[in-house]
């Protein structure tokens, strides 16, 4: 039974999308913190997210950012906006799909089944997961979790690409243009300690395996993964 997340603010709404979403067999949540959107979709771990983009506090497109930096799962923006620069910022910061209300509820549950036949079904790719191995330490990049010693740490998605390089590049160097263009798509953005604080974040979640002054700034250059921990075997 797939795990629908529903994020509309409108009561009435919500409430009749999880009365036809239970009706076809799917577990429907409606989320009523629009200030803790991620912090619940973290505990509920949906497989598909039904997105309005009016909301308090932020917007739809704003929360879909954030969703994104932890999860690849589907999500469907619901909204009474209907123009097409509205649609292109849905795509672009994230979604999958843009379903203009007023809806016909087949429409909605035919886009629910065709995404999720996509990402876990029978239309979903089927490739090798990636995963990335240096001296027993083990990176699982779509899951975004690493492993040392049946020890396991969950990583955001900028994290796994972020260690994804520095694991692949050991001992070399990983320069600081490279990872920026790994990670952030317009660098021009990018303020300069933004990636000096995912390098941090990330030496934290080695530190959580025992692994310490492993990642070492080369000044001028970028920044280098020393395999400097012991592999128990």
């Amino acid at each position: 039974m797939a795990k629908i997340l529903i994020i509309e603010d409108d009561p009435k709404i919500a409430q009749l999308l999880q009365n036809h979403l239970e009706k076809y067999g799917f577990e429907a949540v409606i989320t009523e913190q629009f200030d803790k959107i991620l912090d619940f979709f973290k505990e509920i771990q949906p497989d598909l997210v039904l997105l309005d983009i009016n909301l308090p506090s932020f917007d739809g497109f704003y929360w879909c950012r954030q969703i994104r930096q932890i999860s690849t799962c589907p999500i469907l923006f619901i909204s009474a906006r209907s123009g097409e620069m509205d649609q292109v910022m849905a795509l672009e910061n994230g979604g999958d799909d843009f379903i203009t209300k007023p809806f016909h509820y087949e429409i909605v549950m035919a886009k629910i089944r065709s995404s999720l036949r996509r990402a876990y079904g029978e239309y979903a790719p089927k490739v090798k997961e990636r995963i990335v191995e240096l001296d027993g330490l083990v990176l699982y990049v779509e899951r975004m979790e690493v492993t040392k010693d049946g020890q396991t740490v969950p990583l955001t998605k900028k994290e796994a690409v972020l260690l994804e390089m520095l694991m692949k590049r050991s001992p070399r160097i990983a320069s600081r243009e490279a990872i920026l263009e790994k990670l952030w798509d317009d660098q021009s953005f990018v303020d300069e300690n933004t990636l000096n604080v995912n390098v941090t974040r990330v030496r934290k979640k080695l530190q959580e395996l025992g692994i310490v002054e492993a990642i070492e700034t080369v000044r001028g250059a970028g920044y280098r993964l020393i395999p400097n921990w012991e592999h128990s075997s």
